[in-house]
Order: structure tokens, then sequence, then C-alpha cells
């Protein structure tokens, strides 16, 4: 994928960005004329002509006078208007349609366009006979409401579909087209295009970042909503990474980019978004396996309408043939093409909004099934960092004193119980000593000089070493901590031991609300962890979790799944992705968490682009909705055509009930425009 985004071509000028980014515009009808690349501006100007040129088709056409009982104007030649009007109309707005029915049964994957092209066809063959001498009524007038209609459904069609992919060409505007490049102490302006990894950039504060990189000097808050769809600012400072199209706040900030084009966080959720919308799911399988049945059916249904009425009514060819173009025209299943594609189009998009991006659509329409969610703890619950749990002070020090000392002697380290230490005397405002003759003891510890002191931050090993006797505080609050599977260092100087540290994977504050939702909704929680027992139980009990898989190795995560699965539960597995793909695979349905920047996670169907497990349920509530439109689209489509086709080949005629074409082609129209504007009412909803 190039950094234009080459690969998603798209050719709507009115939806393409500013910046020259480029989103797909997907085959949602694949096998059906591939109607749905139209622009709708095209479906717009063509319907709006083909209203203007129906009106006098119908002022002037005598089939339509002699139903109504009306006289209309008359002049020489006027009885040819309609005519005239309805070729115009047949080859201008119709032949988009026929273009697709052709597509359709060359692909012998007939379907909505075939139909359409079945019924404009047999009305514009009928007229035409009829206009040349054929005794019967024209349909001029029926044509031309008929093609209008269609091209007006099509327009609403097209219209929602589009808006739902805008999702994408969104993303791709947040990309700056220009970028200021640092040269040594000179500033250049640059394409974005042109920006390699390793160059280094200015952001200058409320403007957007244009590669993905790392923060090499300067300090502000970045706004990351369109990745994450949370508002709140993110602070960055030296070393934290940031994302190409997030704004910039206060603060100016110099960037060594390390993503360009393709490889961004952002081409990544559009490639995400791509895949998704392209994809099919189960529900959009059966729609299309409908509309195909439905051809069929149609066409059986035509050819018995034609040959009972040819029986029944030997000297009226014009009321048979009306009644297999009514049937024609109300097997339209546009509705039914609509259904799933629309829903499934605005789900992939609401979720990339909320910083759910769904992969694969099966794997968002299963997500409605799960019994059983499992955690995996390390980088999913917990952040997998190192963070200081509690300080212990020996007999009359300071609880802040100890931490500061220690602080102190780790700044120069990076190792990460270190880092841990050195955040939480930063986040206690603790002040830090310049340090002398810093030493690592493998393995055990840090040590250094501080003014005339040499400190020590070890391990327990290195306190046994030297002989050391602990005071008994600190031996209890060391035996409680290390019974929870916490890791303790000490903080040592010449006298002996001053303080112990206990340290613990940091729990992400959204777990608990996370759990305790699904556990609400019903969902059965459970966590894996390669950990040992005591590190499980300490984190499970804080997150109100009882089923727990701990001491499972890397290779055996897919097990646990399967032994969940043995009696037939559904279940969803969420982890960082990293050593969890075979169990995201196993799963009915893989959750990738902590995706960050790299959100290309392959075994995953959806990835929560927040690393927020919260997403979790937002992803089952969106299956859940999904699902329910969907249901509701198919049933109001395929109950219309199952209603519709028997009313039009005239079952109830002796009963005086007889469906025209024209009130066919209404009726046709008004199920499409229903389906699109049900699946709209999916974007009431809030995850």
């Amino acid at each position: 994928m190039s950094h234009d985004h080459s690969t998603m071509e798209h050719d709507h000028a009115s939806t393409g960005s500013a910046t020259g980014h480029e989103h797909h515009d997907h085959d949602e009808h694949a096998g059906h004329g591939d109607h749905s690349h139209h622009d709708p501006a095209q479906f717009k100007r063509k319907f709006w002509l083909s209203l203007v040129l129906t009106i006098p088709t119908m002022v002037f056409s005598h089939g339509l006078q002699d139903i109504l009982g009306l006289s209309g104007p008359r002049f020489p030649f006027s009885e040819y208007i309609p005519a005239v009007f309805g070729i115009v109309l047949f080859f201008y707005g119709g032949l988009v349609f026929l273009k697709g029915g052709l597509q359709e049964l060359r692909a012998k994957q007939p379907g909505m366009m075939t139909l359409i092209s079945l019924a404009i066809v047999v009305a514009f063959g009928y007229s035409l006979a009829v206009t040349l001498g054929f005794p019967g009524m024209d349909f001029w007038w029926e044509l031309a409401t008929l093609i209008t209609i269609m091209l007006l459904g099509h327009w609403i069609e097209m219209s929602a579909i589009m808006g739902a992919q805008n999702a994408l060409g969104e993303l791709a505007k947040l990309i700056p087209d220009e970028a200021t490049m640092m040269h040594g102490d000179h500033q250049m302006t640059v394409k974005v295009s042109e920006l390699k990894v390793g160059d280094l950039v200015l952001v200058r504060p409320g403007s957007a970042i244009p590669a993905d990189g790392e923060v090499t000097d300067g300090e502000s808050e970045v706004n990351e909503a369109l990745l994450t769809g949370e508002s709140t600012l993110v602070g960055k400072t030296v070393g934290a990474s940031v994302i190409a199209g997030s704004i910039n706040g206060d603060g100016s900030l110099t960037v060594r980019v390390t993503k360009t084009g393709g490889d961004t966080a952002i081409a990544g959720v559009m490639k995400l978004v791509a895949e998704a919308q392209a994809s099919k799911s189960g529900a959009q399988v059966l729609a299309d396996r409908a509309a195909a049945w439905l051809f069929y059916i149609a066409l059986g249904a035509a050819v018995l309408t034609l040959i009972a009425w040819a029986l029944i009514s030997p000297d009226d060819p014009a009321f048979v043939i009306e009644r297999v173009v009514t049937v024609l025209i109300i097997a339209c299943p546009h509705a039914l093409g609509l259904a799933i594609p629309l829903v499934a189009q605005l789900s992939t998009a609401i979720g990339a909004k909320n910083g759910l991006l769904v992969r694969s659509r099966s794997a968002l329409e299963d997500a409605r099934t799960v019994q059983v969610v499992l955690f995996d703890k390390t980088g999913t619950l917990t952040e997998g960092r190192q963070g200081v749990a509690q300080v212990t002070a020996a007999a009359g020090l300071e609880v802040d004193e100890v931490l500061a000392l220690a602080a102190s002697i780790e700044a120069k380290s990076e190792h990460p119980i270190a880092r841990a230490i050195v955040a939480e005397a930063k986040e206690r405002k603790l002040r830090i000593e310049r340090t002398t003759q810093f030493a690592n003891l493998a393995g055990r510890g840090a040590e250094a000089n501080l003014g005339d002191r040499r400190v020590t931050v070890a391990s327990q090993r290195l306190v046994t070493e030297r002989g050391l006797s602990i005071g008994v505080d600190l031996v209890h609050s060391t035996r409680a901590a290390t019974g929870e599977g916490k890791t303790v260092v000490f903080v040592v100087d010449e006298s002996g031991v001053l303080g112990s540290i206990a340290l613990a994977d940091v729990i992400r504050p959204e777990s608990v609300e996370a759990v305790s939702k699904l556990r609400k909704s019903g969902i059965r929680v459970a966590m894996l962890t390669g950990d040992s027992h005591a590190v499980a139980a300490f984190v499970a009990a804080k997150l109100g979790i009882t089923e727990i898989f701990a001491e499972v190795l890397p290779g055996q995560k897919a097990d646990v799944v399967k032994k969940l699965q043995s009696d037939g539960t559904r279940v969803a597995m969420v982890g960082d992705g990293v050593n969890d793909a075979p169990a995201l695979a196993q799963a009915d349905v893989g959750i990738a968490i902590g995706a960050g920047t790299d959100v290309a996670i392959e075994s995953a169907g959806i990835v929560l682009a927040s690393s927020d497990p919260r997403g979790v349920l937002a992803a089952i509530t969106l299956s859940r909705s999904t699902y329910r439109k969907m249901q509701q689209n198919l049933f109001w489509a395929t109950g219309y055509n199952a209603i519709g086709i028997p009313l039009a080949a005239g079952v109830l005629f002796g009963a005086g009930v007889l469906l025209s074409p024209a009130l066919g082609a209404v009726l046709m129209s008004a199920s499409t425009v229903v389906v699109a504007l049900n699946a709209q009412l999916l974007r009431r909803l809030k995850l």
C-alpha cells in the first residue's frame, strides 16, 4: 500500500480527500452488476433529468388519460411525445441497469440488475410495439415512472453506502499535505509523501502530525481520537510515539519519522476498514443467494402468469402483457440487495469511529453469540509494565524518602523496575538527586554514590549475600507482597536496609469496568496468563474474575480455548496479538487489543485500537445491533416480494385486487427507501 493509498481505488471526486488520499469503493454487490461503484451524483443527475422527462410523458400518455378518465392536451403529433421521451429515458436512465444486468448474466449470477433490466426491456418492447400498431395500451408512462423511481432508489442507496464508506475518506483527510522538516538549524516545507524514516519534523501547536514517529524534543498533549475513538488528550514527552493524523495540542514537538505512507497506523486502519467492507458476511451471502433465487422465481412466476392469463383472457393480449410486466417489476429485489450491504457498511464505519476495527464481517456477526470472553492478562487487562504497588520504610524513615533515594539511584538505568520506580517518584513530585559512579549489578540491582553515601537498590538475593538483617515490618510486608506475586526490591546503604519497594503489573484502570459490564450482560469472563498462580489470583481478585488459567505456556493458549469450546461454548479470545495468534485464531471470535500503531494483526477478526478492554463489550453490542438490523431488513425485503409477486400475477383478481405496474414500481422503491432508512437508524447506536 503506497502513501497515496493507491490500492484503494476511488472514482468519486466528491469523496476523495483534499490531500490526494483515496479510498476503496467496494463492490458490495459482487456478481450483481457491480453497480455499487456508481457515484451518487451521477444517479442524482439522472434522476432529476428523468423526472423532468417523465412529467410530459405522463401528461401526453393516452393510456394514463384513459385510466384516470381525463382528457389531456392535444395538438398535431402530440401522441408521439410519450414514445419519444420514453425512448430517451430508456437509453439515458435505463442504460445503467441494462449494463449491470449484462454483467450479471455474463458472470452467470443473475440478480437485481437482471430483474430491473427485464422489467424495463419488456415495458419498452411492448410500448414500442403498441406505438407501431400492435393492439393494446402503451406503457411509456409506466416505463418512465419505473426508470425514474429506480434511479431515485439507487441514488438513496448509493448515497447511504457512500456515506458509510466516507469514514475512510475522512480518515485520509486527516493527514496533512505538507510537513516542516528540520535540516540542522534550517526548517523546510516538504510534501508529506517525500518524508523518509529517520527524518525530523517540527509539529507546531494545533497542527496535524504528518507521519508516525517518536518525539525527540518538546512536550505537548495530542488528540488521538481518530484511531482510538477517545477524545481525552494524551500527554507526549521525549520518547513517546505519535500517530499520523492526530492533532497536536498547545506545545511544539520535534518528531523523528518511524513510519510513512502505507505503513502508518492510519493507513493500517483504512486498510482494515476497507477489507472489512469488502469482506462478505454469512448474512450477505444469504442475501446474494436469495436475490439469485428471486430471479428464477420471478421468471417462473412471469411464465406462469403469461400462460394462465393467456388461457383466461386469450382475446386481451394487452392485459396479459400488463400482468407479466407487473410481476417482473414487483420482483425487482432492490430492497433485498440493500438489506445487508448497507447495514454492514455502516457497522464497520461506526466501529472504526469508536476504535473498533472490524477485519472480517463474519467476526463481527459472530460476536453476538459469544458466551465466554477469555482475556490474556498481560498487556490486555494489565498494561504490561511494572508499577510501584507499595513502599515500606524501615523504622525512623519516611516512605517518600526511601522512594526518592531509590529513584535517584535508578535514574540512569533502563531496566523496567528502574523505570517504574523513577516514574512513581516523578508522579509523587519527589526530588531526584544527581549520583556518581553508577554501577549495574547484573541480575541483582544497581548502585551509585549519592554525596558520600553508597546506596544500592537490590533484590533479596543481594541482601542475603551481604548478610544484612531486615526489620520485622519489612519482613511482613515482603512476605505479603511475594505471596501476591509481586516483585520486591530493597533500598540499602552502609547502615543497613532502609526500606522495600513492591512492584506489580499495572492493572488498566478500565479493566474493572470492562469485566463488570461483561458479567452484567450475562457473559462469562475468564483470564489466561503465563504468570504464577499467585500473580493470577491477585489480578483476578482485583477485577472480580473467578475463572483463571495460570502458568500457561504461549503454545498452550490455544488448548485453553479448545477446552472452553469443548462443550459447544462460544469463546471470544482477547489478546495483544504477540504470542496469542494461535489462540486468537482458534477462538470463535479473535479480538486483538493493545494494537497501538501496529493495527494489522492478522489473527484477529476485530482489533481494538484504543487498547481499552471495554471495547470488547462495545464490539458485542455493535454485533447484536447489526444483526437485529440485518434481520429486520431481510424480513422486510423478502416479505415484500413474497406478497407482491402473487398480487402482481393477479391471484386476487376475482376479489377485485389488481396491482398496476406503476403502483408496483412505487411499492418496490418504497421498500428500498424503508430498508435504507432502517439501516441509517444504526447510527444512533451508542457504544
